[in-house]
């Protein structure tokens, strides 16, 4: 049976089912397979005309043994968990005229219009199935910059094996990504909206990492994450991967180049580790915004916290790339030692310089730029003048670090991932085609939908935020509990 370990190296392997009930390994670690599977040429060329969820069920068969969950019940969790999808193909791509052999692969056609519906999906319901299988109870805790909110409490809503607790920075997402949240009138969803974070999510996260390091309260309300720290939304999310490969070469072998907005590393690990297993895969972007944490790592080799910089690409506005210590785990041959090392001293000073061979060995195969918002906003304009196609301030981002990198990249095909509808960002939008008036392409009914529904959320201060998420989360639990 495949285990799963912590790349701190401090707890016993688990099975897959406690790796993701766990969410954060009890060291403070991110839970990691202990052998990462291998995907050959051959299997590549037999699922070359798979749809995703018959790719998906081949690629999660390869993480989670048969004994913890059957082939039918993995079959009917991915047929439930992706119903709700707008598109049949859950995840089309959209060549682009004005740029050659370069692919848009929108992954925003959940529920909540952004790519994280596609982890979330599966993980919430793979969540609440082994809640169910085990008659207990978990209380989710996520921060957000923007998505992984709504999509986690629109996955929970109803499900009486969970309470799901979403925590934003306010003022620093978009209304309509808040109302997404706080429209919700599920009593196990619970919106916090956070005043005065000058980190953004990053404080949201140091607050949630000060909770699980709280023992007793941790077990008392049975904490777990579905953040992107949980293995099974990486662990989905190399499954895109697999499929952009499929859906674009002519022939298995060929190497394709992918450019990811990126923040928390989280996306970007998935493909990194897809690359790891066998996928083709010449070079990853890291496209960042002007907070530039990636870029950063894989431009100079220093992992760096600096200053929160606000931008129109507000849902990659991060500056600790966490993410970045699974793929690393893997790149140093699991020495486990290392990367706690490297965790502990990054804790202590805010800044750590790898050294050159490290530096080489995980930069290998990886491009990072950086894209100003002046230049997310021209692209938007550009794209939608030439084309009538609309991108997102996202994928803005990661076709702008593409451009940037032309000739570094080479003649190899290009998907730029698309994180989210354009419905999400409407000022930008205005900002960027210098219109009043939105397109209809930067509309969406689920988002119109949600402006005539009143909102339930908990206004809080940051400062006080640890001792007053304790409060209203013991005392949901013993009302709900009859405690």
């Amino acid at each position: 049976m495949l285990k799963y370990i912590s790349n701190r190296g401090g707890v016993a392997p688990v099975d897959f089912e406690t790796a993701i009930l766990d969410g954060f390994a009890a060291d403070g670690g991110l839970y990691v397979p202990q052998v990462l599977p291998s995907v050959s040429a051959e299997q590549l060329q037999q699922w070359k005309d798979l749809t995703y969820l018959e790719l998906a069920f081949e690629i999660l068969s390869l993480f989670i043994d048969r004994s913890i969950v059957s082939a039918d019940e993995l079959k009917e969790l991915l047929t439930s968990a992706y119903a709700p999808f707008e598109k049949q193909g859950i995840i089309p791509l959209q060549q682009l005229k004005s740029r050659k052999d370069t692919y848009i692969m929108e992954l925003f056609h959940g529920p909540t219009i952004s790519f994280k519906d596609i982890g979330l999906a599966f993980l919430v319901n793979l969540v609440n199935f082994f809640l169910q299988r085990k008659g207990q109870h978990l209380s989710l805790i996520v921060a957000t910059t923007g998505d992984t909110g709504p999509a986690t409490a629109y996955f929970s809503a109803g499900k009486s094996n969970i309470d799901a607790w979403v925590l934003y920075p306010k003022e620093m997402i978009t209304p309509e990504q808040e109302r997404q949240m706080t429209s919700l009138q599920h009593a196990n969803i619970h919106p916090f909206a956070v005043s005065n974070c000058p980190d953004g999510g990053d404080d949201l996260d140091a607050v949630i990492s000060k909770l699980y390091g709280n023992q007793d309260f941790k077990e008392k309300l049975q904490l777990s994450s579905v953040n992107s720290i949980n293995w099974g939304r990486v662990m989905m999310q190399t499954v895109h991967y697999f499929y952009a490969y499929l859906q674009v070469t002519d022939q298995v072998g060929e190497k394709i180049n992918l450019s990811v907005p990126s923040g928390g590393f989280g996306n970007l690990c998935a493909g990194a580790l897809a690359r790891e297993m066998g996928l083709p895969i010449k070079n990853l972007l890291a496209a960042n915004n002007k907070n530039a944490c990636l870029q950063r790592i894989f431009s100079t080799g220093t992992f760096s916290k600096e200053a929160l910089i606000n931008t129109e690409s507000s849902a990659i506005d991060i500056l600790i790339p966490f993410n970045f210590w699974r793929y690393l785990y893997f790149k140093v041959n699991g020495d486990s030692q290392k990367i706690k090392d490297w965790m502990d001293e990054f804790k202590a000073s805010g800044t750590l310089q790898f050294d050159p061979q490290v530096f080489a060995c995980y930069s290998q195969g990886f491009l990072a730029s950086s894209v100003t918002d002046e230049q997310t906003l021209a692209l938007i304009n550009e794209i939608y003048s030439e084309e009538g196609y609309l991108l997102d301030p996202h994928a803005a981002v990661g076709l702008g670090a593409s451009d940037i990198l032309t000739d570094q990249l080479g003649d190899e095909k290009l998907v730029v991932l698309a994180t989210a509808h354009p419905a999400k960002f409407p000022e930008t939008i205005r900002r960027a085609l210098n219109s009043a008036e939105l397109p209809p392409e930067a509309t969406h009914h689920s988002i119109e939908s949600a402006k005539k529904l009143s909102q339930k959320v908990h206004l809080c201060e940051y400062q006080v935020l640890e001792s007053a998420l304790i409060h209203a989360m013991q005392s949901n639990w013993e009302l709900t509990k009859g405690l």
